[in-house]
């Protein structure tokens, strides 16, 4: 198939640090059956690209494209693509990943639509978080207004956008973060409570301020956090396990949830979730409607393509907050 386009890239060659990557001149066919060409402006990057580019979540083959959602513009769509058309805004999250190029071939049942309201930026820094919440509060524990929801790394992209929207469901959301300037970031985004983690016992600040734990507490720090995480549940509650930010998570055994505490500790994947293209069809018109209302992650920084090792130092080092960007130039 000929080429309809040249792609400017950034592929994996290789799994470990970012010397793996390289910045790359790529063609790109037509679209097939199914299929749409898209323009990339910007990328939303994720704690799941250091997974991806690390090994510890394996991919298909190398070199390859990484990156986990996007947002542009369709500039061809494959023979049979009813629906969209050239010059639609639109926004997708999952797999295929490919979202460190300026173009790309996409299925076109992820593309979702964007509204006016809804910006690039916006929807590349809050899709795939957003899709996440919507995971955790509707399929891995559906919540009910006055329960309780604690959520680790309060400051960062994730925890703002679950601290925000369970307020808006009627949820207690207590939030942890390191230090004053990030316990500030959560109390601004709407938490009923913020944790210090520097200045207090996290597990015994929440099990004082809930009298028996949460309905749900959300890990996406991994390490041994994790022990920490399953002592805030109450009885019955969960413990939603998202990332390993901190490090591999240690063995844990049955008998740390029960019979005595009779908690659950849920592994979901927001990528598995989203494999099913109903329920990502579904669930994003509901989060891209929330961003139109102005339910979005702030932005914390952008970086270019050449600068793509830069841009995974920042994220790795835990230091910023909001979301981070990659500006294609497309």
């Amino acid at each position: 198939m000929s080429a309809v386009a040249t792609t400017r890239a950034v592929r994996l060659h290789a799994a470990g640090g970012t010397e793996g990557f390289r910045v790359e001149e790529l063609p790109v066919p037509a679209p097939g059956p199914g299929e749409i060409l898209i323009r990339q402006t910007v990328a939303g990057l994720n704690f799941l690209d250091i997974y991806h580019r690390r090994g510890l979540y394996p991919l298909p083959a190398l070199p390859t494209v990484i990156g986990a959602e996007a947002a542009g513009v369709v500039e061809a769509v494959g023979p049979d693509v009813t629906g969209l058309a050239p010059g639609d805004r639109i926004a997708w999250a999952g797999a295929p990943y490919g979202g460190y190029a300026t173009h790309r071939l996409l299925p076109a049942w992820r593309a979702l639509k964007l509204p006016d309201p809804v910006g690039d930026d916006m929807a590349a820094a809050s899709l795939l978080r957003a899709l996440t919440v919507e995971m955790l509060f509707t399929r891995v524990r559906p919540m009910q207004p006055g329960e309780t929801v604690v959520v680790h790394a309060a400051a960062g992209g994730l925890g703002r956008m679950a601290i925000a929207h369970g307020r808006r469901l009627g949820l207690r959301m207590i939030g942890i973060a390191g230090g004053a300037e990030k316990a500030a970031l959560a109390r601004a985004a709407g938490a009923d409570l913020v944790i210090d983690r520097r200045a207090e016992d996290p597990v015994a600040a929440v099990q004082a301020a809930t009298g028996g734990g949460a309905h749900l507490v959300i890990d996406g720090i991994g390490g041994e956090t994790l022990a920490q995480s399953l002592g805030m549940a109450r009885r019955f509650g969960m413990v939603a396990s998202l990332g390993e930010a901190a490090g591999r998570i240690p063995p844990v055994s049955v008998y740390d949830l029960g019979p005595a505490r009779s908690i659950a500790l849920a592994r979901p994947s927001v990528i598995g979730f989203i494999s099913d293209s109903d329920a990502y069809r579904s669930a994003g018109a509901a989060v891209i409607a929330r961003m139109a209302d102005g339910l979005v992650v702030p932005v914390g920084g952008r970086f270019p393509l050449d600068r793509i090792a830069d841009a995974h130092d920042r994220l790795e080092s835990g230091l910023g907050t909001g979301a981070l960007l990659l500006d294609t130039g497309a």
